[in-house]
């Protein structure tokens, strides 16, 4: 129904923005990503992705097309609505999900807030074969496999740290680093860090 959205940046919050256009403010739904892209300026557009509940007309808003596209995906997988698929994308890079969808990283789904192992799973199994047929697996291969990140995680819990602390900073030092790393120098680097 709504393809974007242009105006003044009225408010602008981790969750959403209130975008004023035409002397109506829209309060739109963002990712993170959105907000880091929204942070240094005043005025914006926005593509939208409209969400009609009974109780509610919901606005989505994303900075880039590939963004809502992965948002739409996400959403059309059994059990994930839109406040879960905002999660997923405000705790990964578009093209960081897409690759763990493509290459079947149940780990790092899973250490996403709200996404447990059936939920990731079920991501990969409803997704993987689509984002593969229309060359969404061209963005930059995975620099980790699963077997690396579960064997750094594995590690840092027997020295003594929880496992959900664990894998984020597993994730935390994959994503920073752009190099192949092997699950030693991950729990070295995660090690400094914690």
């Amino acid at each position: 129904m709504y393809e974007y959205i242009k105006g003044q940046i009225i408010s602008l919050t981790p969750a959403y923005v209130v975008i004023e256009t035409g002397n109506i403010g829209y309060k739109i739904n963002i990712s993170l990503n959105t907000y880091e892209a929204l942070t240094s300026v005043k005025e914006c557009t926005l593509l939208l992705h409209l969400a009609i509940k009974e109780d509610a007309h919901i606005l989505y808003g994303f900075s880039t097309a590939e963004e809502r596209d992965l948002f739409r995906d996400l959403i059309s997988v059994s059990g994930i609505g839109g406040g879960t698929a905002m999660v997923v994308l405000s705790s990964l890079k578009t093209n960081e999900i897409i690759n763990a969808i493509i290459s079947g990283n149940v780990s790092l789904l899973k250490s996403i807030k709200g996404i447990g192992p059936k939920t990731a799973q079920r991501m990969i199994v409803e997704l993987q074969d689509s984002m593969k047929k229309t060359g969404k697996d061209l963005f930059s291969p995975l620099v980790f496999t699963d077997e690396v990140f579960d064997e750094a995680v594995s590690a840092l819990v027997m020295l003594g740290y929880k496992k959900a602390e664990a894998e984020k900073s597993v994730t935390k030092i994959i994503r920073e680093n752009k190099q192949k790393l092997t699950a030693e120098e991950i729990i070295k680097l995660s090690l400094k860090g914690l």
